[in-house]
């Protein structure tokens, strides 16, 4: 099984883009995004691929969540 964990669009090139998730970044291609994507948006990537954009309020609130639970698993280097 694998977990999605909603990504910002940090920058955009052509069909690629940079994503961040509490500092980590990536490089992804939008290829298979069936819509356009903008700087600021959040998408859903598997296997290096955007496939899904996200409603901002249900990724930051996904991600908060995540960050609870990984704070109450005393992981103690989780950054925002």
């Amino acid at each position: 099984m694998c977990l999605a964990i909603p990504s910002k669009i940090v920058q955009i090139n052509d069909l690629m883009a940079t994503i961040d998730v509490y500092g980590a970044r990536r490089d992804v291609s939008l290829m298979l995004l069936p819509e356009e994507a903008n700087l600021g948006d959040y998408v859903l990537v598997h296997a290096g691929f955007a496939i899904q954009k996200v409603d901002t309020k249900a990724a930051e609130d996904a991600l908060n969540l995540l960050k609870e639970l990984a704070e109450a698993m005393g992981q103690e280097e989780f950054k925002e």
